[in-house]
């Protein structure tokens, strides 16, 4: 299941950084999105097998 949350987060993070060029106003906010998701998707994992 986490694996499933993970890819997930990481495909909207990389879908964020595209549709960040293309959208006309809050360019930096989207973008900015996008990493804390891919960040996000890189982290759980690791958090979650720490335990």
């Amino acid at each position: 299941m986490m694996f499933i949350l993970a890819l997930i987060l990481f495909l909207g993070g990389l879908f964020l950084f595209a549709v960040a060029f293309m959208v006309s106003s809050f360019q930096g906010l989207v973008f900015a999105l996008g990493i804390l998701a891919v960040c996000l998707a890189m982290a759980l994992p690791m958090f979650k097998s720490a335990k």
